[in-house]
């Protein structure tokens, strides 16, 4: 199949390096404002260059992947469902949940389908985790503590547009609780606070993070997130219920260091970067995107999912920014 890369950015770039290596991919066609790298994408993956995104959509492409900046996602969604072509479009739908609504009523009913990025949601640990919810093996779940601490701060230009912490790191913690137990929040309380990193501070954001999730059968998920964690990229869940409790993310390149005498847990070299931590998963995430262009599936993250992690995140920073519980329908449009 032939599929269409709109933004060639970091992870624009990371996702052509992994369309390319995926065996029912014949070829790419790329578009980004930046000329350089749409030339080394060319020169890289023997990529088609194209000077727009409507000339993407116009050259024959079976899919496309949307990893332009956020503020072009609803448009470059609505244009390629406009086309009958299928998106995978990284995460946020769009910036402000009002907009996001407006992209899910255009989807609904139009046939094509849209696939959010989201991608524990294919990562080998947590699949495992949902598949022991839903099992019952470990009986009602009555803990979730979900992890997300980043090796160092992202640069200024970035946080000025990012929404917040809970917003561009913490939905991720969001969607996959909600994945993994099947549940859904109804109440949140978040508090932050900063200790470090000023740019962030004067971007009105907070650079460590915490949220209580109460989900709609009386479970408690405790999210963590921060920018500050110099050991590595550390990313982990716990579940714990009447029967069993297990865990996402121990093992030998977790990032964290004992201090327990004779234990030699974790002994791996500790995950840096979230490319690190999830190459698998991410090559998990497009293959199953271009197994929904072939028409063998339909959307494992949709646009309507996507929208109860952004819910959330919404939630947490009015309850960070007003010192209160805030629950989900407060936030409901």
């Amino acid at each position: 199949m032939r599929i269409g890369i709109m933004g060639l950015g970091r992870i624009g770039s990371f996702h052509a390096e992994t369309l390319a290596g995926l065996d029912g991919v014949d070829s790419l066609v790329v578009t980004d404002p930046v000329a350089a790298a749409v030339a080394t994408a060319t020169e890289r993956f023997g990529a088609t260059a194209t000077d727009s995104p409507e000339a993407l959509l116009a050259a024959g492409v079976d899919g496309v992947v949307i990893a332009a900046v956020t503020d072009a996602h609803p448009d470059l969604i609505l244009a390629a469902v406009r086309a009958g072509i299928p998106v995978f479009c990284e995460k946020p739908v769009a910036r402000g949940v009002e907009e996001s609504l407006e992209v899910l009523r255009a989807v609904e009913g139009s046939g094509v389908e849209v696939h959010i990025g989201y991608n524990r949601r294919f990562d080998a640990g947590f699949a495992a985790a949902r598949r022991a919810v839903l099992s019952g093996e470990l009986g009602d779940l009555h803990t979730v503590r979900s992890t997300t601490l980043d090796p160092a701060p992202p640069p200024p230009a970035y946080v000025a547009v990012s929404g917040g912490i809970f917003r561009d790191c913490g939905v991720h913690d969001f969607d996959i609780v909600r994945w993994v137990t099947g549940r859904e929040v109804v109440e949140v309380y978040a508090t932050g606070g900063n200790r470090g990193a000023e740019h962030i501070r004067e971007a009105g954001d907070v650079d460590t993070a915490s949220a209580l999730l109460t989900l709609d059968d009386g479970t408690i998920a405790v999210i963590s997130d921060s920018r500050h964690n110099a050991r590595g990229h550390d990313v982990r869940l716990e579940l714990h219920g009447m029967k069993d409790s297990i865990a996402v993310g121990l093992e030998d390149r977790l990032p964290l260091r004992s201090v327990e005498p004779g234990t030699a847990f974790p002994a791996g070299t500790p995950h840096t970067f979230f490319m690190d931590r999830f190459a698998d998963a991410y090559r998990a995430e497009l293959t199953a995107f271009t197994e929904v262009v072939a028409g063998t599936r339909t959307s494992p993250c949709t646009v309507a999912d996507a929208i109860e992690a952004s819910l959330t995140a919404e939630a947490c920073t009015l309850s960070l920014r007003e010192h209160r519980p805030v629950r989900l329908d407060e936030v409901r449009k």
